[in-house]
C-alpha cells in the first residue's frame, strides 16, 4: 500500500507492509510503513522523520503503523535536563577506566567479530542469528546517513560499540553491541550514558533511543533515563 505525504515542504511516498509477526509482542501482528527507498534522504528530511517517530534500519526508514496497536512509542532523552540515578553513577565509575574512541561508522573485522559473538550469546533464539557480514552492513550502515561508532576500549580490547547517526537536533542510537562477557560492567548502560555525553559535548539537545514497548520486558531499560520525552498522539510528552 502507498501513503503519499507531505513533509517539510516535499512530497514523500511511504509503504504500507502487509501484517507479519511483531518483534515485541508475543502472538500479535504487526505493519510497518516505510519511506520510499528510492527518495533521497536529505539531513533536513532525516531529522523531521526522526521527530515523527521514524528509525533508520540500514538505509531504510521505518515506523510501526498498526491498525489496532499503539505500543511502539518513540522516546528521546532532553540531555540539559537528565540527572543520572544512583545506579547509574555506579555504572559510570565502575568503566571510567574504559577509553572511549568516536569511529567512522565502516565494516571491520573488529567491529565484526564483536557484533557476531554479541548476537550468538544474547539473541541466538531470534531472527539475527547468525550473524553475518552481509547482515553487519545491510543493518547497521546506510550510504546517507552520518553515522559513527561510539566505541569503548578497555586498553586495545573493543568492548562495546553503539552504531549511532549524528542528526542536526541530536544522536540517533540505531543498535548497541558488546562483548557477553563483561555483564558486570552494564555496558549497554554505560554506552547510553556515554552518547548523553557525547550530545553535551557536540551541544545537541536530545539522544533518540527508538521505541519503548510496554509489555516489552527487553524494553524496560529505555525509561530509566529521567527526565525522558515521549511521543503521543504526535506531541513530544515529557515523563518525569
Amino acid at each position: 500500500m502507498r501513503d503519499d505525504q507531505h513533509n517539510s515542504g516535499n512530497e514523500v511516498a511511504f509503504f504500507l507492509t502487509p501484517p507479519h509477526p511483531c518483534s515485541y509482542l508475543h502472538k500479535a501482528n504487526a505493519q510497518t510503513l516505510f519511506v520510499d527507498p528510492r527518495r533521497v534522504i536529505t539531513s533536513d528530511l532525516y531529522q523531521g522523520l526522526t521527530d515523527q517517530g521514524f528509525r533508520r534500519s540500514g538505509s531504510h526508514l521505518y515506523r510501526p503503523r498498526c491498525t489496532d496497536c499503539q505500543a511502539c512509542i518513540p522516546l528521546r532523552i532532553p540531555v540539559a535536563d537528565f540527572i543520572p540515578r544512583r545506579q547509574q553513577k555506579r555504572v559510570a565509575k565502575k568503566n571510567a577506566d574504559l577509553r572511549l574512541e568516536v569511529e567512522d561508522a565502516r565494516f571491520s573485522r573488529r567491529h565484526f567479530h564483536l557484533y557476531e559473538r554479541y548476537i550468538s550469546v544474547r539473541h541466538a533464539d531470534g531472527d539475527m542469528f547468525p550473524a553475518s557480514e552481509d547482515q553487519f552492513r545491510a543493518f547497521l550502515l546506510s550510504p546517507w546517513s552520518k553515522s559513527i561508532f561510539v566505541s569503548l576500549y578497555d586498553r586495545d580490547r573493543l568492548l562495546s560499540v553503539a552504531v549511532t547517526d549524528v542528526q542536526s537536533a541530536g544522536l540517533s542510537a540505531i543498535y548497541t553491541f558488546f562483548e557477553p562477557s563483561e555483564k558486570d560492567r552494564s555496558l549497554g548502560t554505560f554506552s547510553i550514558l556515554t552518547q548523553i555525553a557525547l550530545c553535551r559535548q557536540l551541544e545537541l539537545p536530545y539522544l533518540y533511543l527508538g521505541y519503548w514497548v510496554k509489555d516489552c520486558q527487553k524494553m524496560n531499560y529505555k525509561t530509566g533515563y529521567r527526565p525522558t520525552e515521549m511521543l503521543i498522539n504526535d506531541r513530544w510528552v515529557t515523563l518525569n
